[in-house]
């Protein structure tokens, strides 16, 4: 049965993903070779197509939600290159929507790398090969190396936001009825505007961020459905404070995190592969390259630079969540208690992993209320 004869998008089920699961569970970085573990196991996830494909058929017929890619265009080097090759989102989104019946499937999408109008059409036509479940994750970018391989300028952080809420208000008015309209800008000037299709059933794609700072948040708030958050140092109660302080200002806006997976049958086998890929043989060239981009030092993190190195090595931020199906259910459901609407799962081989994860952890979900089966 195709997308388009059981999906109705309306803008309430793209926004809950097509789905009546409280908690909405989700892949994070298959696009990317090496996924988001900075390891050098020789298991770790290849990035290719073919297992891009073979994993969102897994996914979309085990009831996940979602598809999330990174927007990378230059690898970290290291010993493996880190995320060296990466498929670009959304024409990665549009062969998954081909091939998949119920995936959202989100493109991740540099601002100032793609013109508003040509990037409106690109997304209006993944709408249409999905039936209507192609959604939209907008970033500034940080990465200069990257803004200079393209000659382009990064910006200063305020201007980089003030860009992208031109860009989004040029790319929803081209997904709506309005003909031969114009817009001056301070970034953007256009006239005599006509953007053919629109996305499907009348209503738009769902509208992610992910964003740290105050201006990123002011500006997720502002334009966005969906905040892509990351709980400070981990914790959880801090978390559940930020979200509260997200649906205070706007309760429109849902908030989404990435937890790290490792789900063994014992939580020994956990810890131990755990150590293994993540400290043992991690890629701590890429990871130094990462922090050293950040601006990342011991001088400028005296107590807790250790800590955040170990942080970028277990795959650039997220929740660690290790243990047998029990615990691992068990923390998903702490993360979901704190507010999150949804968690986008990274692994050191999704596939791979994904087949237990499905058979142990889906129905302890289920029993926890979280999902439906």
């Amino acid at each position: 049965m195709s997308a388009d004869s059981t999906r109705d998008p309306t803008q309430a089920n793209r926004r809950a993903l097509y789905s009546d699961n409280r908690l909405k569970l989700g892949l994070f970085g298959a696009n990317c070779s090496s996924g988001r573990a900075v390891t050098l196991v020789p298991e770790r996830w290849s990035g290719s197509w073919a297992d891009n494909l073979r994993l969102a058929k897994m996914a979309d017929a085990a009831g996940f939600e979602f598809m999330l890619p990174v927007g990378r265009w230059k690898g970290y080097g290291g010993d493996t290159d880190y995320q060296g090759e990466t498929l670009e989102t959304i024409a990665w989104a549009t062969g998954l929507l081909a091939a998949t019946e119920r995936l959202t499937v989100f493109g991740t999408v540099h601002a100032p790398m793609f013109h508003p109008l040509v990037a409106a059409k690109q997304f209006a036509t993944a709408d249409h090969i999905g039936g209507g479940r192609f959604g939209l994750n907008v970033v500034c970018g940080w990465n200069a190396d990257e803004f200079a391989m393209f000659g382009a300028d990064l910006r200063d952080h305020e201007t980089r936001y003030e860009l992208a809420e031109e860009w989004l208000q040029i790319v929803r008015r081209a997904w709506g009825a309005e003909e031969d309209w114009d817009f001056a800008g301070r970034h953007f000037t256009l006239r005599q505007v006509r953007a053919k299709p629109k996305p499907v059933g009348g209503s738009r794609p769902i509208v992610m961020n992910a964003a740290a700072s105050e201006t990123g948040q002011a500006f997720a708030l502002r334009n966005c459905d969906a905040l892509f958050s990351m709980p400070p140092k981990g914790r959880l109660d801090l978390f559940a404070a930020h979200i509260a302080g997200v649906k205070a200002q706007s309760s429109s806006v849902d908030v989404y995190t990435v937890a790290v997976v490792t789900c063994r049958p014992t939580g020994r086998e956990a810890e131990d592969y755990f150590r293994h890929c993540a400290i043992d043989h991690a890629d701590w060239a890429a990871v130094d390259r990462i922090m050293a981009m950040r601006g990342d030092t011991r001088e400028r993190w005296p107590d807790d630079f250790e800590e955040r190195r170990l942080h970028q090595a277990l795959g650039m931020g997220g929740v660690p969540v290790t243990g047998d199906p029990d615990t691992v259910a068990r923390q998903l459901a702490d993360i979901a208690a704190a507010g999150a609407r949804g968690i986008a799962l990274s692994m050191v081989n999704y596939a791979a992993e994904l087949p237990f994860f499905c058979t142990e952890v889906l129905p302890r979900l289920a029993r926890l209320g979280l999902r439906t089966g």
